[in-house]
């Protein structure tokens, strides 16, 4: 990612006091994004406080990069910022045999942060296989995770289940298998993922359609974490080249509202580096079940990099950094081309996190997996005028 610049800063202050300087600094670059980034600057010479003038003061602009990758082997990656300060980290386990999370207060704590097992599948028919891509929500004042299982005698009747846990910490806390969520249709299904939005709350999954090999997304009104009401409606199928490499894929949907859109970003295509991420938009005053509201983007937003070495990146979460402000793209990815045999047995697909932009009308900018920012020729300035 390109730095275009570093906007000016300009401060006054009286004689004698030392200029409060901003602890952020606007920063351009591509795509004409201008994002705000942490300074720390040098320290100002008190002589030159003394009089009347100007002077400058040179910062270094800091940027936050995470270990790359962030979790080895979890696919799939979902983080949650709960209020307890915790982040909240669950990913598919390599075997597919179990449901595990973990918790630190801050987002490099959780590469080393124990993991505890929730649940685990059974020995034989429905949740014995397949355990996938779990994710956590704290709805109403209770855990729930959403997540696919298949069955040991059909690997493939892949369906979407709820878990439950009513006490304060999820990790020790007692989890209750609410079911099967009630779509319409039985046939392969999963990813499913859930959000509140205007006083209601929706389900976003994917299912292959009946008698055929295309994975769409769907959207639904819900009654409670488990349970969908009313129309289901199809949200996006797969259509343009780059969903329809080796498989016809729409699938791993995840919700983020910003800047008066609500913004559902999706992955598409076979699961080794032709992997891709997708997004779809909709006003936020419009109504998500109407499929005239959503607008999906021709290109894909995420894609595969030869030059980090980032191969696959997809199914994506949304978390904030530390800050509570910055937003941040959790996802996972190779670090190889090449794969031997069916990649969903390819278990090296970790689990990293980079900084998000948002371009200037309004849209999410993603980059490339595994992006660098360089500051080290990189200088903030300031000019303080005493009066």
């Amino acid at each position: 990612m390109k730095i275009q610049g570093v906007r000016e800063v300009n401060v006054t202050t009286e004689v004698g006091t030392q200029p409060v300087l901003p602890k952020k600094v606007d920063v351009e670059l591509e795509q004409g994004i201008v994002a705000d980034f942490d300074v720390v600057w040098e320290e100002v010479n008190a002589d030159l406080l003394e009089k009347d003038g100007s002077f400058t003061v040179s910062g270094e602009i800091v940027h936050k990069e995470y270990k790359s990758p962030l979790i080895e082997q979890r696919a799939d990656p979902y983080m949650y910022k709960h209020s307890d300060g915790y982040y909240y980290f669950t990913g598919s386990y390599p075997e597919y045999d179990r449901i595990v999370l973990r918790r630190s207060k801050t987002i490099e704590g959780l590469t080393d942060a124990p993991e505890t097992v929730l649940w685990e599948k059974y020995d034989s028919g429905i949740m014995s296989k397949h355990i996938w891509a779990p994710e956590l929500h704290f709805i109403d004042g209770k855990w729930y995770i959403h997540f696919a299982a298949g069955e040991e005698e059909d690997v493939w009747a892949i369906r979407p289940y709820v878990l439950e846990c009513d006490e304060e910490n999820p990790l020790t806390g007692k989890w209750v298998e609410k079911g099967q969520v009630n779509t319409n249709f039985q046939s392969f299904s999963l990813d499913a993922t859930t959000f509140e939005h205007n006083g209601k709350r929706f389900l976003v999954w994917a299912q292959k359609v009946e008698n055929e090999t295309i994975s769409n997304l769907y959207i639904a009104e819900m009654s409670n974490p488990w349970t969908i009401i009313g129309e289901q409606v199809l949200l996006a199928t797969p259509e343009y080249q780059w969903e329809r490499e080796d498989f016809n894929v729409n699938e791993g949907p995840a919700m983020i509202r910003r800047n008066g859109k609500v913004f559902i970003a999706f992955s598409a295509s076979a699961t080794d580096d032709r992997y891709a991420m997708g997004l779809l938009s909709a006003p936020e005053d419009s109504d998500l079940l109407d499929p005239s509201s959503w607008t999906k983007n021709p290109e894909p937003v995420l894609v595969s990099s030869e030059e980090t070495s980032e191969y696959g990146p997809g199914h994506n979460s949304f978390t904030v950094a530390e800050d509570g402000e910055t937003d941040l793209l959790v996802y996972h990815a190779r670090p190889y081309k090449e794969i031997v045999g069916n990649p969903l047995y390819d278990h090296n697909r970790h689990a990293r996190v980079q900084r998000m932009f948002w371009k200037p009308d309004g849209t999410p900018y993603f980059g490339e997996p595994g992006y660098k920012l360089d500051f080290s020729n990189v200088k903030a300035t300031a000019t303080v005028t005493v009066k």
